[in-house]
């Protein structure tokens, strides 16, 4: 069944890799140059920044739903920036800052580009390895290294950063501004101009491999939906993080060096400062020329995760397969001429305003293509309900819920009256950190089998699936509604402003379910870990899926296939299909992998 054919040589380029010299401890699992290593150092390391963000979300959670409360886990932790176990203003601002750093670019960028592009780009395409080993292992030390000065920050004495994880200036360029304006500023430009020289290694590394090495067969039409997002949004990657990394040094030389980029006539304390010409709008253009384009870095991973897992439990092939490349190409696209819906309230030339409303709402098309396709495939399919099947059609679910609200922060007349509040928190989290986690989730519980050779346990995936799905709306869903009525975000109290005296409770509620869906959390980790060590041995094709990453052996070794790489015949979403007889085309098999002959050869399999 294998029907495995001999590949051109060209693609055996790095066959020996690994193979005729012992590996030792620090060159298999520290210094490796093996894809599928290099992807669990990415998922460990993501996962462990993941539980201190969202440690930190629920600190300040707790600080909004029980203002000016002392609590003795605040002292335990924040020390001298919680006297008597009471928030002070400046940490809150730190958490919001750090918390929302660590999950955008240490989370969701590297936990699902870093992890799965690593994982499945070679496993999928019919490669041995990525283009190169080196630059990889040196993308990933990279991003360890700049999560290591990220996380050093929150032991400055003067405080991390503290502007938002927007950083927008004259907070951030004057380091005299606030205590986290100082060395904690410093260091979180310092993590990030290494994050994103680790983020473009690792893009290129993916743009190149996917177009120089796919085996025989695989054409750009017969590529998973995965493999298209991945490589889509390198490319993105690859345009729009050097912009931010500009944006960090233009910043640095206004910090120390004594330049004006984002500065002009500013008095600290009535004393007047030598800044001049400088304009902190252009820094937001900067920012937010990477930052939108970012979402997308962090959702389109997700959607190509979303589909592939869909199909394969459906037993279905994905509905509009073009539709859904085209899809992804045109979000790539308009994703880069969005970025000025954040900054309606700057003070933008309303003729320009209505250009970025047009543009950001016509993205909605695209993820509309989406959004209905997913729906499409699970429509009267053999729907099997494992956790990586029910976080996707989670991920659906909150990114049409988080979609809908965007039609609202789209248009600028609208978006003024709430951009200030707690509505865009809710579709922010809503429509890209929650589904994105959703996207990460499910991932792991579908490619957990190949990453580490065990099953996860299903049951503890049940209670982790259904606990966070009514947790996190529990904890979005009311943001809304507390945003239209104008709560302000950013705010580490709302109590001197007796009109809002009345949403007190409703940020009760949203802390408890933010404290339960961070407890459940524990239930998937626990899964994690022990089913990494105790799981039940996994089998080769655990899903029975078609892509080619199933057809290598569940034993690791450097280089993916022990023998000749199998070559391709098909695209890879031919489930359930039926001959005129009304017979599977391979006998008591719904699937045919992409290893198996077209049309000509069908009539034999069946004999």
């Amino acid at each position: 069944m294998s029907a495995a054919i001999a590949n051109a040589p060209a693609h055996d380029h790095h066959e020996d890799h690994g193979h005729h010299h012992k590996q030792t401890f620090i060159t298999k699992y520290i210094f490796s140059q093996d894809h599928k290593m290099i992807s669990k150092q990415y998922l460990i390391t993501g996962l462990i920044m993941g539980i201190i963000g969202i440690a930190m979300s629920v600190l300040f959670r707790i600080q909004l739903a029980w203002p000016e409360h002392s609590f003795w886990l605040f002292e335990v932790l924040l020390g001298k920036w919680a006297p008597d176990g009471v928030m002070s203003p400046s940490i809150y601002l730190a958490l919001v800052t750090i918390h929302g750093t660590i999950m955008v670019f240490f989370v969701l960028t590297a936990g699902l580009s870093g992890t799965f592009s690593n994982l499945l780009i070679p496993l999928q395409i019919g490669a041995r390895d990525m283009a190169s080993g080196f630059l990889n292992m040196i993308s990933y030390w990279l991003f360890f290294l700049s999560s290591v000065i990220m996380l050093s920050s929150l032991f400055v004495e003067s405080g991390p950063a503290m502007a938002g994880w927007t950083i927008y200036p004259p907070l951030s360029a004057l380091p005299q501004a606030i205590s986290g304006s100082g060395t904690g500023m410093t260091l979180w430009l310092v993590s990030m101009a290494i994050f994103i020289a680790s983020s473009l290694m690792g893009s290129l590394n993916y743009i190149v491999t996917v177009i120089n090495l796919r085996t025989k067969g695989m054409s750009m039409t017969r590529l998973p939906l995965t493999v298209w997002a991945f490589f889509v949004t390198a490319i993105i990657g690859v345009v729009s993080f050097p912009v931010l990394l500009s944006a960090a040094l233009l910043l640095i030389m206004d910090r120390s060096f004594g330049t004006s980029f984002f500065l002009s006539d500013i008095f600290i304390q009535g004393e007047v400062l030598n800044h001049h010409g400088g304009s902190p709008v252009l820094f937001e253009h900067l920012f937010w020329f990477l930052g939108h384009p970012e979402v997308y870095i962090v959702i389109l991973p997700a959607m190509g995760i979303v589909s592939e897992i869909m199909s394969t439990n459906s037993r279905k092939p994905i509905f509009g397969y073009r539709a859904m490349v085209a899809s992804i190409l045109a979000i790539a696209f308009l994703s880069t001429i969005v970025w000025g819906h954040h900054m309606f309230v700057s003070g933008m030339n309303p003729f320009l305003g209505s250009v970025f409303t047009f543009t950001t709402l016509l993205i909605a098309i695209p993820s509309a293509v989406k959004a209905f396709n997913w729906i499409t495939t699970l429509w009267k399919g053999n729907l099997q309900m494992n956790p990586g099947m029910l976080f996707s059609i989670g991920f659906v679910s909150t990114f049409i819920t988080g979609g809908l609200t965007g039609i609202i922060l789209g248009d600028s007349t609208l978006d003024i009256n709430v951009h200030d509040t707690y509505f865009v928190v809710a579709h922010f989290h809503l429509v890209m950190g929650i589904s994105a986690l959703y996207g990460l989730f499910a991932g792991v519980y579908h490619w957990f089998p190949k990453m580490f050779g065990k099953m996860m346990n299903k049951n503890m995936g049940y209670v982790h699936f259904w606990v966070t799905i009514v947790g996190s709306y529990g904890v979005f869903f009311p943001m809304h509604f507390i945003g239209i009525a104008g709560l302000p975000r950013r705010y580490y109290t709302n109590t001197y402003f007796p009109y809002f005296d009345d949403f007190a409770n409703v940020n009760v509620i949203i802390t408890v379910a933010a404290l339960i869906t961070a407890l459940v959390q524990l239930v998937f980790l626990y899964n994690f870990i022990h089913s990494m060590f105790y799981g039940k041995k996994a089998v080769q094709n655990p899903w029975k899926s078609n892509t080619l990453e199933w057809t290598t052996p569940v034993e690791h070794l450097h280089g993916n296939w022990p023998g000749e790489i199998p070559a391709v015949y098909r695209w890879p979403y031919d489930y359930s299909k039926q001959n005129e007889d009304g017979e599977y085309v391979i006998k008591g098999q719904d699937f045919i992998p992409q290893t198996v002959p077209l049309q000509e050869n069908e009539e034999e399999l069946n004999h």
